[in-house]
C-alpha cells in the first residue's frame, strides 16, 4: 500500500529547522550570535536595536515559517488519510487484501465503467450481493478519490462487487423492497480489485428494505476515510 510516511524524515528536518528559526525569533527578534543573546536587552547588545516595525516584520516572518511547517505536516497526513481510506474501503467492499499495492486508490477500488443495473436478472439462479451503502444525504468522502467515481447526485445506493463482475449487478424496486442481485450463474471469484456500482432509485428508499437473492436482507455498511485523529495517532506511534 502506498505509504507517505516515507516523506516524514524530510518533513521532520524542515519542521526542526523552522522551529529553530521561528521560536528564537518570536522570543527576541533582535539578531543574536548565540543562545544567550536571546534574553539580552537591546541596550546590552552591540548591534543596533531594531525598530518596532522591523520587530513586527521578523515576528510575522517567524509565524509564517511555523505555519508553513504545519501545512507540510497536514499535507503528509492528508495523503496518508487518502491512501489508507482507499485500502480500507476496498476491503470493506470485499476486495482481497492479501496483496499490497503501491496505490490502492488506483489498483484496488474504482467505479463501474460498464453498468446498467436497472432491470431483471436473466439467470435462473442469480448470485447474491452482500452489502450496500446509502449515498443520498451522506456523501461519503472517500468517493472523491475513486477512479470513475459514482456522482453523488446520480446515486442513492452503492454496492461493491469484485471487479469485472460489476457490470452484472441488477436491481428492481417495489413498494416493499429494493432487490439487488448479481446476474451470474456462478459466484464471482475473489479479486484484489472491487468495482462500485451506483443505483439511482425512482423514489426515495424510505422504510423499504434492501434485499438480495431469496429476499435475504443485505448488510448496510458505511466505509469512510479514517479520521485525522487516527492518522495522527499512526504518525505518532509509527503505525
Amino acid at each position: 500500500m502506498r505509504n507517505y510516511w516515507a516523506l516524514l524524515p524530510a518533513i521532520a528536518v524542515c519542521v526542526v529547522l523552522a522551529v529553530l528559526y521561528a521560536v528564537p525569533t518570536l522570543i527576541n527578534p533582535q539578531p543574536v550570535s548565540n543562545l544567550g543573546g536571546l534574553f539580552r536587552r537591546d541596550d546590552d547588545t552591540e548591534r543596533p536595536a531594531l525598530s518596532p516595525r522591523d520587530r513586527r516584520v521578523r515576528r510575522f516572518s517567524a509565524i509564517a515559517v511555523l505555519a508553513a511547517a504545519l501545512v507540510l505536516v497536514a499535507f503528509n497526513v492528508s495523503l496518508n488519510r487518502e491512501a489508507n481510506s482507499c485500502y480500507l474501503v476496498a476491503k470493506a467492499w470485499g476486495a482481497d487484501g492479501s496483496k499490497s499495492y503501491k496505490d490502492p486508490c488506483v489498483d484496488m477500488i474504482m467505479g463501474a465503467y460498464f453498468s446498467n443495473p436497472d432491470g431483471e436478472a436473466t439467470e435462473d439462479d442469480p448470485q447474491p450481493v452482500t452489502s450496500y451503502q446509502i449515498v443520498h444525504g451522506k456523501r461519503p468522502a472517500y468517493l472523491r478519490w475513486v477512479q470513475n467515481r459514482p456522482e453523488y447526485h446520480d446515486a442513492d445506493l452503492i454496492v461493491g462487487v469484485q471487479f469485472l463482475c460489476d457490470s452484472d449487478v441488477k436491481f428492481t424496486e417495489s413498494a416493499e423492497a429494493v432487490t439487488i442481485v448479481s446476474d451470474l450463474a456462478d459466484p464471482c471469484p475473489p479479486r484484489p480489485q472491487v468495482g462500485l456500482v451506483s443505483i439511482k432509485l425512482k423514489r426515495p428508499l424510505g422504510d423499504r428494505e434492501v434485499v438480495t437473492v431469496d429476499g435475504k436482507p443485505m448488510q448496510r455498511i458505511d466505509p469512510e476515510m479514517p479520521s485525522w485523529g487516527t492518522v495522527l495517532k499512526e504518525l505518532a506511534t509509527g503505525g
